[in-house]
């Protein structure tokens, strides 16, 4: 299908963050992408160890534009052997344990992405069908605010977490570890000195030059998870904002219903098909995410107490650096759990708002068999789809406030052991 202006607006900040990730809805499917991944898989699984190579790699993949879960893997495995076996403070192995928790959610997410391939392909397809249908003003206006909530959505979580990436990669200068650095390859710096450490090698020295460089690299791998990341996240609620979109546009001509046509019976089941079709594409969605959610929901609870913890040790010790850096992590985990929240408790109230708008036309007017009608619609809006962490854990704004209620019990804990 082509492409109109409409689309373009809704879609065009998913496709750029996510079709590198290889999740990207529309895209084609075919043996020459999939070659490409393996190619990509092999080559970092066989060099993650080591820091030319590993380097190497991770170039290879930011200029073919190739993703795979292999690069988090990679990333996993480093971190794994530097909190176990690495020479590094507490501060470190948490930042360590947090990066490590962030990559294997990446890895859940492109999988099920993946795995859920025809969930999203089935939504997105139908959302394009939906903007080349629109054949008025206000049909086209409500689409429209509901695409600028995801644009909003998608450039603030992504900026939030580049910008957490940036305090990692600046940590180590803005802490003056770096100050006797100058532009010298004889002179020598530590793997711990980098912004990810790597010490479970030793105490092993590196030129200048090559400390930059892996640095860099670095940086660029930090941006990377928090693309797989919070890519998918955009890509995900902003569909979800679209079928909420969608559910507003029915909810208008509900209440319309009865107004100008005399084909009652024809327009009523055109409706409710729509209604139908729209619970069906919501229900596929949760079914996408709610392993993912459950997983994240838990881990990010855990992390936002760790982190509080340590922005408690932080203001103790007075360390401007290490405060300004827990506020950024701090900042950019919650907002992505509000926006899960957000959307989330969005799609119930839209859901439930379809009885409002059907009780709200001149149903009184309409035959008897039809008023029986409008009776089953308000009963099937009380039991709205929502989004469900593991089938069971509703995610709504009240999800968010008890989300954050367990964090700081569990900060109270912790500072409570430190006192004592």
């Amino acid at each position: 299908m082509s492409w109109n202006d409409d689309i373009a607006y809704a879609m065009t900040p998913y496709k750029v963050f996510t079709l590198p990730l290889g999740v990207w809805p529309l895209q084609k499917y075919n043996m020459f992408s999939l070659f490409r991944s393996i190619v990509c898989g092999i080559s970092l699984v066989r060099s993650q160890f080591s820091y030319y190579t590993f380097q190497h790699n991770f170039s290879a993949t930011c200029i073919f534009n190739i993703c795979d879960e292999s690069n988090e893997i990679a990333m996993i495995i480093m971190l794994f052997l530097e909190i176990n076996f690495g020479s590094s403070d507490a501060y470190v192995k948490l930042d360590d344990f947090m990066l490590m928790n962030y990559a294997i959610i990446c890895i859940l997410k492109i999988l099920s992405f993946r795995l859920y391939a025809d969930n999203m392909i089935r939504n997105f397809s139908s959302a394009v069908k939906d903007y080349l249908a629109i054949d008025n003003e206000g049909t086209r206006i409500i689409m429209r605010r509901h695409a600028f909530m995801g644009r909003i959505i998608c450039f603030n979580i992504v900026f939030c977490t580049y910008l957490t990436s940036a305090f990692f990669f600046l940590l180590p200068i803005i802490a003056g570890e770096g100050e006797d650095i100058q532009i010298n390859v004889t002179i020598k710096n530590q793997g711990a000195e980098l912004p990810v450490p790597i010490t479970f090698l030793g105490d092993i020295h590196i030129p200048t030059i090559l400390y930059f460089v892996i640095s860099t690299m670095q940086l660029f791998m930090l941006m990377f998870i928090g693309t797989s990341n919070c890519g998918n996240d955009s890509l995900f609620l902003g569909i979800v904002l679209h079928i909420c979109g969608q559910i507003e546009v029915l909810k208008v001509e509900l209440f319309k219903y009865g107004t100008k046509s005399k084909n009652l019976s024809k327009d009523f089941s055109v409706l409710v098909a729509r209604h139908c079709y729209l619970i069906e594409h919501a229900e596929l969605l949760t079914e996408l995410i709610s392993f993912i959610l459950i997983v994240q929901l838990l881990s990010n609870c855990l992390i936002i107490s760790l982190i509080g913890f340590q922005f408690i040790l932080a203001l103790k010790a007075n360390d401007a650096v290490m405060i300004i850096k827990t506020i950024a992590m701090l900042f950019t985990m919650l907002l992505q759990l509000f926006f899960y929240s957000f959307v989330g408790d969005y799609l119930k109230c839209q859901m439930e708002d379809v009885a409002d708008s059907i009780y709200s036309c001149k149903w009184y007017s309409l035959q008897t068999n039809l008023m029986k009608n409008v009776v089953f619609v308000i009963m099937r809006s009380q039991q709205p789809v929502q989004l469900l962490a593991g089938n069971f854990f509703v995610v709504n704004l009240k999800t968010f406030m008890t989300i954050l209620k367990s964090s700081l019990s569990y900060l109270s804990v912790l500072r409570v052991m430190m006192d004592t």
